[in-house]
Order: structure tokens, then C-alpha cells, then sequence
């Protein structure tokens, strides 16, 4: 199922912006024209990742709560405590609008 969250300009570069879809907790950042979406979950203590810090260099974003950063490409952590990956969702934009897949990619929401 696609799901159409927001137009693309609505985001702010080296940002992440949460969004709930159909039961899906998302974390949407956008770098530059690119946007990433992964769940908004931290696999170590289920706090929000939206609230965290993104690195624009790096395609990662760090929990605010424990420093565990996750790639936003692989959803894969890369600094403990979180030691599992979070789910990753394809997304595009679409006529300046920001479309996600939820059927994540690689592991279970």
C-alpha cells in the first residue's frame, strides 16, 4: 500500500519529521531532495527517532535517548545500545509529493 505524507517542500533538510500511517510509526528525513523513511521506533527502547538528531554526511540518525544512530538507508545500527535494525520503507516523490511504501523492506513494523 502507498501512502502519500506530505508535500516535499512541507520538509526541512537534515531534519526527521514523524508521521502515523495505518499503524505505521514512521521517522521521514529529508537530505537535500532525497527523503529516507525508517520506523520512528529505537530498537533498544522504543523512543522516538523523529526527536533524534540526523547526519546529513553519514544517511544516519541518532536516538536522542541512548546514542544509537541507524543508517537511514539499511535501517541497520551502528552505535550500541541498539543492536537490532529498524524497518526501512521505499519512498519517492511524485509530483513534489513525498509516497512510502508500508510494507517495510527487510524486516517487520
Amino acid at each position: 500500500m502507498t501512502a502519500d505524507l506530505c508535500a516535499l517542500d512541507e520538509l526541512t533538510s537534515g531534519e526527521a519529521r514523524r508521521f502515523d500511517v495505518e499503524g505505521h510509526r514512521l521517522a521521514v528525513v529529508r537530505i537535500d531532495d532525497a527523503v529516507y523513511v525508517i520506523g520512528d521506533r529505537c530498537t533498544h527502547q522504543d523512543f522516538s527517532l523523529s526527536e533524534g538528531e540526523v547526519d546529513a554526511d553519514t544517511c544516519h540518525l541518532e536516538c536522542w535517548k541512548h546514542g544509537s544512530s541507524f543508517s537511514l538507508v539499511t535501517g541497520a545500527p551502528d552505535a550500541l545500545p541498539a543492536t537490532r535494525p529498524v524497518p526501512v520503507y521505499a519512498a519517492r516523490v511524485e509530483d513534489g509529493r513525498v509516497l512510502v511504501e508500508l510494507d517495510p523492506e527487510g524486516a517487520s513494523s
